[in-house]
């Protein structure tokens, strides 16, 4: 794709990933997700990186909306070879948010936007995006053994899709992530969710998006 625009960098956890987060290879100790209480509703930095990270991408969808109205549905391409034990869980999480909305949709393959990574991080599964549907998804080994795994990939797989944490949400919300504990096992978004994703990936909102500014691997 050709991609312009602004370029936007956020790591969004599951639990308690807050702020840029490294790649696992190159990761600074933190406190391990394996001691994610029930309930955590994050911290006020992390709200605040929420809302504006939100805040950005509607801005930028609604421009390209503007400068593209006649764009239909973007295909977003995620390749998962290197996340092999988590395949299931990945194409699970694409057939769920290809069912839950109407113009983006994952395909598999090999030219991709995104890819998935697994491996060990204390940090927990966390996301490196820009909200346009480009950047990379690492997967713990840990917290998905703790978390439902289907539920840990459709959540973070709705970061690339543009949405923010909000862990003080119900089970019902995808994005609440961690915050109603390990007890949540629903790996579906609910209808808000589905409808600003909709929103901001309208009339193909992605086609030219920024790519990610990441951290080296």
């Amino acid at each position: 794709m050709n991609r312009s625009v602004l370029a936007l960098s956020a790591a969004l956890g599951l639990a308690l990933a807050a702020g840029m987060a490294a790649p696992a290879t190159a990761a600074q100790a933190r406190p391990s997700s394996a001691g994610a209480v029930s309930g955590y509703a994050g911290s006020a930095a992390e709200e605040a990186g929420n809302r504006a990270f939100y805040a950005a991408v509607m801005k930028s969808a609604l421009a390209k909306q503007a400068a593209q109205p006649y764009l239909k549905a973007v295909y977003v391409t995620y390749d998962a070879s290197s996340a092999p034990t988590f395949r299931s869980q990945i194409a699970s999480a694409a057939s769920i948010w290809n069912g839950s909305v109407r113009n983006v949709q994952l395909r598999s393959g090999s030219n991709a936007d995104f890819r998935y990574y697994e491996g060990n991080d204390s940090r927990g599964s966390y996301a490196s995006t820009d909200g346009h549907g480009s950047g990379y998804i690492f997967l713990d080994y840990a917290q998905n053994r703790q978390y439902n795994s289907v539920r840990v990939t459709a959540h973070e797989t709705g970061h690339v899709l543009g949405l923010p944490d909000h862990y003080s949400g119900p089970c019902s919300e995808l994005m609440s992530g961690g915050g109603p504990g390990t007890s949540c096992t629903n790996p579906y978004p609910n209808a808000t969710e589905k409808r600003r994703v909709d929103s901001l990936w309208a009339n193909g909102f992605a086609a030219t998006a920024a790519a990610p500014q990441t951290v080296s691997r």
